[in-house]
């Protein structure tokens, strides 16, 4: 399983580095941010679940891989524009320093929305069938949208005392959005049936709780040396 896993994580790599190349041109920069980020590692996890979700109910990972790295591009900046000043400000992020930090609080907001852009350009890109382009392109959005991931955002950045009910919504849209997303996606661009859809989308609600969980208790637990 793990050689499996390792083997998916390097065709999402493979296909990352293909997508961020950077280009000589006066804006070269803004590439240069972008791919700082995107390619500074990371689990990728959502990526992989995608591809899973895809090749599970019957479809390929060549229809879905633009769609699964459109969603580490959106998580990514994501990433870059939490670790601002304005938000959480950290100073490093997965070993290395945040991307505003090399590059200055304008640039990585710049490459924050590039990366964001540059999602849907790959999300439009697909080679699958219109109706399964708009279906999937529209369950990835709205997931990372103000009923998602930004929503959460919104939510944790109030930093307002919150109950276990409110925590838990907390994270279902900061964290288990994108989780439920990938789940979803893969499993429309692998044409699965609605109620094969909705089971996958209720398993990736679940786990994304569980990843969060284990994520805040490294929060408290983990040392800098092994979290970056």
């Amino acid at each position: 399983m793990e050689e499996f896993l390792k083997s998916k994580i390097s065709e999402i790599e493979k296909e990352l580095d293909r997508y961020t190349k950077v280009k000589n041109n006066r804006q070269a920069e803004i590439y240069d941010a972008m791919r700082y980020s995107v390619m500074a590692g990371g689990k990728r996890l959502r990526p992989v679940i995608m591809l899973l979700s895809c090749e599970m109910c019957g479809g390929a990972d060549k229809d879905v891989m633009p769609f699964a790295c459109a969603l580490e591009m959106i998580h990514t900046y994501s990433l870059i524009h939490d670790d601002l000043p304005a938000m959480d400000n950290d100073d490093l992020r997965r070993g290395k320093p945040t991307n505003h930090v090399v590059y200055g609080e304008g640039m990585a907001i710049l490459a924050g929305d590039a990366l964001l852009n540059t999602a849907m350009e790959l999300a439009m890109s697909a080679e699958v069938s219109p109706e399964i382009k708009v279906k999937a392109a529209a369950a990835l959005f709205a997931a990372s949208g103000t009923e998602g991931m930004i929503g959460g955002q919104v939510i944790d950045i109030k930093n307002s005392p919150m109950s276990a009910e409110e925590l838990e919504n907390l994270h279902l849209l900061k964290t288990g959005a994108l989780i439920r997303a990938a789940g979803k996606v893969g499993a429309i661009v692998g044409g699965a049936s609605d109620a094969e859809i909705g089971a996958i989308d209720m398993y990736c609600k679940s786990l994304g709780i569980a990843f969060q969980i284990q994520d805040d208790i490294l929060d408290v637990k983990g040392s800098e040396a092994e979290l970056g």
